[in-house]
């Protein structure tokens, strides 16, 4: 049964460890492990019934707009592609043989580039939207390997595993992807007061450098099929920090999370050329002259958001020294709950 107005909203998610042993070929290899959590900032979807037989797309943050026949959806404009290809293999999966007359507009809480897995998250959005409006269930599972399913594998965009699932399950976790598609989540067993000292002493800079990742992890991964020892030397050191970086979390201990983040980052710069830029590092020289415990840039790299660890007490004045590079810097919250969806009427 199809209801008339639907919304759904994803967590996007920081990428403590691990990232880029998510993507093919590495993770069908050698198998790829990653630490990531997500934070409260969404991506959102809505989902409305139409009575004329058109289909009407809005990336509402992008102001993009494209209406037409329902079955004329494919056609829609390419900068509007996630939405024509979710609605697409939705339709065809739980409406099939029809053509559902309706609007999708979506939106995300940061802009896009930014490093949080926010397309991702605005697929695993939609496919919660899309499932409700059409009257079907699906798990956290399910819902992360179907939008995983339509952004790699029907769209073939690059990229890697852990932000579908990031945010269809949220929290903090620990993923293991194996080859053949397996897929194993554990939730880091820190306690809850670790959570929320880490909530206080992380800081996230926006280097207002939005980036298309498809670029970077093609890099990577053709330095990867290419056996390029620096990239692999880089991929497995990564991996094994996730593992460290579990661990750290669990203990209660911070300042060696903090290291660890650092020297990740260093691993992650082996993979391919263009992770990071002179930009990028006088941010990063600066940070660690200030005295953060550790950071990173969050995401494949290139541009979108840093991300740095600092005593708490000494946050504000981080923020305000990052800001004299240009971009802005806030405080995130941690998000226990993946995506979520409902009716409105």
């Amino acid at each position: 049964m199809q209801r008339r107005l639907v919304r759904a909203r994803a967590p996007l998610r920081l990428g403590f460890g691990g990232g880029g042993t998510d993507v093919s070929p590495y993770c069908d290899e050698h198998g790829g492990v990653v630490l990531n959590a997500a934070i409260d900032v969404f991506a959102h979807a809505s989902v409305e019934a139409r009575g004329d037989g058109q289909v009407r797309f809005e990336a509402a943050d992008r102001d993009l707009v494209w209406t037409g026949p329902a079955r004329a959806a494919a056609d829609a404009h390419p900068d509007l592609r996630l939405l024509a290809g979710v609605y697409g293999r939705l339709a065809a999966e739980f409406a099939p043989g029809e053509a559902p007359a309706l609007s999708l507009t979506t939106y995300a809480d940061c802009p896009p580039g930014s490093g949080l897995g926010s397309s991702s998250a605005l697929v695993v959005a939609m496919v919660a939207a899309l499932c409700r409006f059409f009257g079907c269930e699906l798990d956290a599972a399910a819902t992360a390997r179907l939008a995983f399913d339509v952004e790699r594998r029907d769209l073939g965009l690059a990229g890697g595993r852990q932000d579908q699932y990031a945010a269809a399950f949220g929290g903090v976790s620990l993923m293991r992807f194996e080859p053949g598609d397996a897929v194993e989540l554990e939730a880091v067993a820190a306690p809850a007061a670790v959570l929320q000292e880490l909530e206080e002493s992380l800081v996230l800079y926006f280097t207002g450098v939005s980036r298309e990742s498809a670029a970077i992890i093609e890099r990577q991964t053709a330095n990867m099929a290419a056996g390029a020892p620096r990239s692999l030397e880089g991929l497995h050191a990564l991996k094994a920090g996730a593992l460290q970086m579990r661990d750290a979390l669990a203990a209660g201990d911070l300042p060696r999370f903090g290291a660890l983040l650092d020297a990740g980052w260093s691993s992650k710069k082996l993979t391919a050329e263009n992770i990071s830029s002179p930009g990028i590092d006088a941010v990063y020289d600066a940070a660690k002259a200030f005295g953060v415990l550790g950071g990173k840039v969050s995401g494949a790299g290139g541009g979108g958001f840093m991300m740095f660890l600092v005593e708490p007490t000494r946050r504000e004045a981080l923020k305000r020294l990052l800001t004299r590079f240009g971009g802005a810097a806030q405080g995130c919250r941690l998000e226990a709950g993946g995506v979520q969806s409902w009716t409105v009427r």
